[in-house]
């Protein structure tokens, strides 16, 4: 790019330096400014710097002066501050649904965000390569045509697989297309969830957005669930580990001490009432599944079903079986 044309971008290769390069452990004086601008072939004077500066902070960014021997010049926020980018970055490197290539692309991004001296701090939280992640590189797309579907309301189409003991995908339904109505997406347990709505069974059911294949967007009106009835949260509460099973309101009663898991799991509305001095008991709504029969299981005999009678039989016969096999 000619001398002349890099002149009229004078003002934007400042608020470059400024934001990649400085922040309150790190300033640059006037002198620094007009040199790293001179390495961009900007020739400008001292005033001129003044000038400028002034004008980004009319502009709207906050661009701080300190005094010491020469005035110096940095940029005091950002969008995001620097605990905001690490809790980004955290939450990237915890997404199990997004794979190792995603999470490095992203940290890269959330740092440029930052100072490049700051950004040295974000790098030292970047461990993601033992995590557990996904392998579907297409995740991203496949949330993008399901926002897309939800929005325009129409109906989306995938493949959808399952592992088999030596790691290989195979197709459920021999590969055939599924074709279904989009309601929400939910992350829960660290995957991404697509709720679906079947009119012709007038019930919902759920999908791992990273076991799907071959997605697109159909010409189909997709079929409506009243959303004013469905709560997105509820139904994740109410579904152990998207374990698909038949609700029923059940009664348990907890130890004392449990009281927190408890909280932590169906809310802070939840309806807690004391039986003695020592437990208390919750009434809820609960999709009976294999994975909230093993939640129940790990509190051992601080937790005691109370109804449905058949939960109760089922977690005899489970407890029978185990005994069994370790007798």
């Amino acid at each position: 790019m000619a001398r002349s044309s890099n002149q009229k971008l004078k003002i934007l290769y400042l608020m470059k330096i400024l934001f990649n390069e400085t922040d309150e452990n790190n300033a640059l004086t006037v002198n620094d400014l007009i040199a790293r601008l001179a390495k961009a072939n900007i020739d400008v004077e001292r005033k001129t710097i003044y000038s400028d500066i002034l004008a980004l902070r009319d502009f709207g960014l906050d661009i701080k002066m300190e005094r010491s021997k020469t005035y110096n010049y940095f940029m005091a926020s950002r969008t995001f501050e620097l605990p905001e980018l690490k809790l980004l970055v955290d939450a990237v490197q915890s997404s199990k649904f997004i794979t190792i290539k995603k999470s490095n692309e992203l940290i890269k991004k959330l740092q440029s965000l930052a100072s490049r001296y700051e950004a040295v701090q974000l790098q030292r939280q970047v461990y993601v390569s033992n995590r557990v992640k996904t392998m579907n590189e297409s995740i991203y797309y496949n949330v993008d045509v399901i926002h897309q579907a939800i929005i325009s309301g129409k109906k989306i189409g995938f493949k959808y697989f399952e592992y088999t003991v030596d790691k290989q995908k195979k197709y459920r339904k021999d590969g055939q297309f599924y074709e279904v109505s989009p309601v929400s997406l939910t992350w829960d347990d660290e995957n991404y969830y697509l709720i679906t709505y079947s009119l012709k069974y007038q019930d919902l059911t759920h999908y791992r957005v990273d076991k799907m294949t071959d997605i697109f967007l159909s010409n189909e009106p997709r079929d409506i669930y009243n959303k004013d009835e469905f709560d997105v949260a509820l139904y994740a509460q109410k579904v152990f580990g998207m374990f698909n099973g038949e609700e029923q309101q059940v009664k348990i009663q907890f130890d004392n001490s449990l009281v927190g898991v408890v909280v932590d799991r169906f809310g802070k509305n939840v309806n807690i009432i004391k039986s003695d001095e020592a437990h208390f008991t919750v009434s809820l709504k609960i999709t009976i599944s294999p994975v909230f029969v093993g939640w129940l299981f790990q509190f051992g005999a601080m937790v005691k079903v109370l109804s449905p009678d058949s939960l109760i039989e089922e977690l005899r016969q489970q407890a029978y079986s185990i005994f069994k096999l370790y007798s």
